[in-house]
């Protein structure tokens, strides 16, 4: 890979690397991976391609994301019609998303600790999607009850929340922890997981979400396209 960028954000070193043989591009932010997209822009994360999937079968219009890192989730709804707005605490990520990822103009970017920004927002979002950590670790606000009840406050009627959390394996209980919070809010969440995966995401959604079908790939990137397929139907709801 080829070192394209070094900055010296205040969270951390955020290092953008380029792939010799495809073009690609890589957000690397303490040492973890953040966002990679191929030569057009398009993730190469199967998560990303799971939410993109869910949010495609909801007639939801407006999304707030949680977490900005690369913005790939970001780019491609906006390319699909959504009105898109990021909340992120590091404004480094917005300037990199723009000047590498193609995160484009009209998606509306807000530097802001999620958690402070929900308690004081007054618009409402057919869909907040939270994506956001600090290495391989979701900050400890977003796991709070207070988090959760102002995410719920700031949903349209018939609005949905999704979450992305990085599980190590089948004895990590943390989305089981997480799913438990949101029952204390949401009569209805569901989660999508593969399970037997290491170092896996699983997706805890709440809300309008009981007639969504497991995701499939919807654009495919100029490579890794059978992999994302495969990881993608090894996901499914767990009971």
């Amino acid at each position: 890979m080829i070192r394209i960028e070094d900055r010296d954000s205040p969270f951390g070193v955020v290092t953008i690397f380029r792939r010799r043989l495809t073009g690609g591009l890589l957000y690397d932010q303490l040492g973890c991976a953040q966002s990679e997209t191929d030569r057009d822009g398009v993730s190469l994360a199967s998560y990303v391609h799971a939410l993109y999937g869910l949010l495609l079968q909801s007639p939801a219009r407006s999304v707030l994301m949680i977490g900005c890192g690369g913005g790939t989730l970001g780019t491609m709804l906006a390319r699909a019609g959504f009105q898109v707005t990021i909340v992120d605490v590091n404004p480094d990520a917005f300037v990199l998303a723009r000047q590498y990822f193609g995160l484009p103009e009209k998606v509306v970017c807000r530097i802001a600790d999620g958690s402070d920004y929900l308690k004081q927002a007054v618009e409402s979002f057919d869909v907040i999607v939270l994506d956001a950590y600090h290495g391989d670790r979701i900050p400890k606000q977003f796991l709070s009850h207070e988090f959760l009840c102002n995410v719920r406050a700031r949903l349209a009627p018939n609005g949905a929340f999704f979450a992305n959390l990085h599980v190590e394996d089948d004895n990590d209980r943390r989305a089981d922890a997480m799913a438990q919070s949101m029952f204390a809010i949401w009569n209805d969440v569901r989660v999508l997981d593969s399970p037997s995966w290491f170092n896996r995401n699983a997706i805890l959604m709440a809300g309008c979400v009981k007639s969504l079908a497991p995701p499939t790939l919807q654009v495919c990137p100029s490579v890794y396209s059978d992999q994302i397929v495969f990881e993608l139907a090894s996901m499914r709801f767990l009971p």
